[in-house]
């Protein structure tokens, strides 16, 4: 079967996802969606959008092809290679691993996979304001919350790490959680910064930027990182 993943015309499905908190990180089926017919508009086509949703436990496969808006950019036997080959050493330091409190490995699978498309994540320290950042200078999000486990109609008290991948696509930035049924709209980027704010206010929530390698390289997703040259004149 497909990977359930859904191209949508921009606008057509405002408001239709539940929030985040009401959302489980287990697998669930997700019903076809009636699409309303829209009279097709010459000149203004909205851009389609990729959104792949969950499947079994693949949150983290989602996400990085959500980012990427490419359903094939990665596939659940790239990643599971990508895991096996990666031995202890490679991992992120033990501190770093406990900072998503479950030891959860998928982030070093996530930067070794970004890695082999020529990107690099960038792990955003918490203590910054996230209008630091270059918004410009940054393919997309990728963030790791905390996310409530399911039985049937039962919720949980434990809770699982869940990724979504979060982007810009015709000049408007979109949620693409994996759970969400469609793409739901975030807005400019002062909404951006907002909701990743109201994220990051959460307990362990954690945000990775994915970013080119030479952006990472001269740190330009950070705004006013400037080189500074001295020049000695000698004296005449």
């Amino acid at each position: 079967g497909g990977m359930g993943s859904t191209q949508y015309p921009a606008g057509e499905w405002k408001g239709k996802g539940r929030g985040l908190q009401e959302l489980g990180c287990m697998p669930w089926k997700v019903s076809k969606q009636k699409r309303r017919r829209t009279p097709p508009q010459p000149s203004l086509t909205p851009p389609a959008i990729y959104h792949e949703k969950q499947r079994r436990e693949l949150c983290a496969l989602h996400a990085l092809n959500n980012v990427f808006q490419d359903g094939t950019a990665f596939s659940r036997d790239t990643l599971q290679e990508i895991y096996q080959r990666l031995s202890p050493s490679t991992m992120v330091t033990p501190h770093k691993k406990s900072m998503l409190g479950n030891g959860n490995y998928d982030v070093n699978v996530i930067m070794a996979a970004l890695q082999t498309r020529g990107f690099e994540a960038v792990w955003w320290d918490k203590r910054r304001d996230v209008g630091s950042i270059e918004l410009s200078n940054v393919e997309g999000f990728i963030l790791n919350v905390p996310s409530n486990l399911r039985w049937g109609p039962l919720r949980l008290p434990l809770k699982r790490q869940h990724w979504i991948g979060v982007r810009e696509v015709g000049g408007v930035y979109y949620n693409l959680d994996s759970k969400l049924r469609s793409p739901q709209p975030i807005g400019n980027p002062d909404e951006l910064r907002k909701f990743l704010r109201q994220q990051l206010r959460g307990k362990n929530c954690e945000l990775l930027l994915v970013v080119s390698e030479e952006v990472e390289a001269h740190q330009t997703w950070r705004k006013n990182v400037y080189t500074v040259y001295i020049y000695f004149v000698p004296h005449i």
